[in-house]
């Protein structure tokens, strides 16, 4: 098989796998704005805890997401190239969208979308941890959880936060900022490179979720953002070695 070919092939597995994440994530918003209680209270009959999995990854995937949508457009205004900027316009049209989605549950369960003095990644414990759900007795405000792990420069499935980073694979200011200075080949293989670390960053925390949150329709979001990304993840070493480029570590 050539390797245009193959490209186009995985292309098209990574389009197809966006496309479900897409109508699943308009199904699921529906799915969740029915399950509310009736009350006019706009939360679920069993919402989750303010410390829960389920909003805890809520609100760092939003975080998460964010910036793979900032990014997305940065490069799409430092690179002519069409194969780039037709991955860059999809990550970020989806993540927009379950960004939103993300949020929209937080509202339904009347929970906050920043919760001051909680570390980003806190949820992320053990399944024993946070079975029921917990409060603040089981954070201090240096950064650790009660099991004195340091959640703020941890190892999540492979993915490492780097110094300067809010979480793993996000990208420093000091990187944003080489993206939006470079241009044509060096915009696309650093942008490639960037979203391949942020997207291992998405796959280790949506595993996270999809074996702690309690909310069926938010695991099942979860499981859907890490069989996308990971389709997306071949796509770009494929388009990182069309261009003499790895990605990095």
């Amino acid at each position: 098989m050539t390797r245009t070919a193959r490209t186009t092939r995985t292309y098209w597995a990574a389009g197809t796998a966006v496309l479900l994440a897409l109508l699943f994530a308009a199904a699921a918003t529906v799915t969740a704005a029915s399950s509310s209680d009736g009350s006019g209270s706009g939360t679920s009959a069993r919402a989750p805890g303010l410390y829960s999995p389920d909003a805890g990854f809520a609100r760092d995937m939003a975080v998460h997401h964010q910036q793979a949508v900032e990014m997305s457009f940065i490069v799409r205004d430092r690179t002519k190239d069409e194969a780039v900027r037709g991955l860059a316009y999809d990550i970020a049209n989806t993540q927009a969208n379950q960004r939103g989605m993300l949020l929209g549950w937080l509202d339904l369960w009347g929970l906050p979308k920043v919760v001051a003095g909680e570390p980003p990644m806190s949820w992320m414990g053990s399944a024993d941890e946070h079975g029921g759900g917990h409060d603040m007795s089981g954070h201090d405000m240096s950064g650790q959880n009660t099991a004195g792990q340091d959640m703020s420069g941890h190892d999540m499935g492979g993915a490492v936060t780097k110094s300067g980073a809010l979480m793993p694979g996000m990208a420093t200011k000091e990187e944003l900022s080489q993206l939006g200075a470079a241009e044509g080949r060096d915009a696309e293989v650093l942008y490639l490179q960037l979203m391949t670390d942020h997207h291992k960053g998405g796959v280790a925390m949506a595993r996270g979720c999809a074996a702690q949150c309690e909310t069926p329709v938010e695991r099942a979001l979860a499981q859907g953002m890490v069989e996308a990304q990971q389709s997306e993840l071949t796509l770009m070493a494929d388009m990182l070695k069309q261009r003499g480029a790895a990605p990095r570590g």
